[in-house]
């Protein structure tokens, strides 16, 4: 860490803008409304604004920590994590490490952002004493540096499954399925009994990795009625994992039952049948179901909604009846059946994968391949400088 001449305000908007963008990606990138080449344009801002914060060094720093006194927010952590492993100081990412212990679970994420985007070589020799690390929170973070960076911990990954610490075992599991380590099932199927619920979901994906789908259905069923918090993730899981007509067949079973319906219509894109979209239309006009009618569209079909009229910020354009609805964007009924009827829709557009799409496609790919691993949907796509 170097001083330099530096203008504090300068340093500021760098500050402020490095802690905006990067929220905004994290909360956008496994979306439907974005895609690669959009994440690209926030990644090259941000990229901008942390080059001009590595530079002006310790200047940077003192006002980063300054800022995080103010803000304890995730985002202000993150900048923070940056810098530290950025320069290699070993004394300041502690104090992130110690900062992120204060906000919990959000805390551990603004961490491993950091990491994402730091450099393997920077990286190494703080990932080897994490592992070995009294600390939780230092040992998840170094599983997580080897999921984002594609890393294969060998034969460490059972005892990363077996670490008395849930979120370690549940970032292991990630990186179980992701590297496609049949040699862990049995670690793996442990952890389906786990008390954890999160744990549980974590371990159904990667047994589906695995090819143990059959191991991982009743635990994913069971999410549905017990976990609502969790019932998107694990019906998203279950119809990419299980065969085309059972997987149809066990989502009407899904539709028909209240406590599933709302989950079962935002997953009914994943069907992959245009055929539904009548139906889809008509459940846009329910105030409990129009939101979830348009996450399923946006699933079914692949093109830029941005670049059409059918949703709409503003619920009270909907009608009376939507004035207590507060999730937005929602599809207007009407729009989307002019769209569809009077274009057949997406043959009008050019094809467009939103992040989520990567995402499923993803999950599909690995899924359809025991020996392929599972692609990092989260790199974007890069960008010329003057766009």
């Amino acid at each position: 860490m170097q001083r330099t001449a530096t203008i504090p305000s300068i340093i500021e908007q760098h500050l402020e803008d490095a802690a905006f963008l990067w929220h905004r990606r994290a909360r956008e990138i496994d979306g439907p409304v974005m895609g690669a080449f959009d994440i690209g344009r926030i990644d090259q801002r941000l990229d901008a604004n942390l080059d001009g914060l590595f530079a002006a060094g310790q200047a940077a720093w003192d006002l980063a920590t300054a800022r995080f006194a103010d803000y304890q927010e995730p985002p202000e952590l993150f900048v923070l994590a940056a810098l530290a492993l950025e320069w290699q100081s070993a004394p300041a990412l502690k104090f992130a490490v110690d900062s992120a212990m204060l906000l919990g679970g959000s805390g551990l994420s603004a961490l491993s952002g950091a990491v994402a985007r730091s450099s393997p070589d920077r990286l190494k020799p703080f990932v080897a004493r994490w592992l070995d690390s009294a600390v939780a929170m230092e040992r998840a973070l170094a599983v997580g540096a080897l999921h984002h960076h594609g890393a294969n911990p060998g034969p460490r990954l059972k005892e990363l499954l077996n670490d008395g610490d849930s979120e370690v075992r549940r970032r292991a599991l990630r990186l179980a399925g992701a590297r496609r380590r049949r040699d862990v099932i049995v670690q793996v199927a442990a952890c389906l009994e786990a008390r954890d619920a999160r744990e549980r979901l974590e371990a159904a994906v990667a047994a589906c990795l695995l090819g143990q789908v059959r191991l991982a259905q009743p635990v994913l069923d069971q999410m549905l009625t017990d976990h609502p918090e969790l019932a998107a993730a694990a019906m998203e899981v279950r119809l990419l994992a299980t065969p085309p007509i059972e997987a149809r067949s066990w989502w009407h079973e899904c539709v028909s039952y209240a406590a599933a319906r709302e989950v079962a219509v935002a997953s009914s894109g994943l069907l992959g049948d245009m055929g539904i979209m009548p139906w889809l239309i008509e459940t846009m006009r329910s105030p409990d179901l129009a939101y979830a009618a348009g996450l399923a569209l946006r699933d079914l079909v692949e093109i830029d909604f941005n670049d059409t009229d059918v949703f709409v910020t503003d619920p009270a354009k909907l009608g009376p009846e939507f004035d207590t609805v507060e999730a937005t964007p929602l599809p207007s009924a009407s729009r989307a059946a002019a769209w569809w009827e009077e274009g057949r829709g997406p043959s009008r557009f050019d094809r467009f994968h939103s992040m989520r799409r990567l995402k499923l496609d993803a999950m599909r790919a690995a899924l359809a391949n025991a020996e392929m691993a599972l692609t990092n949907w989260h790199q974007s796509r890069p960008i010329p400088a003057w766009m």
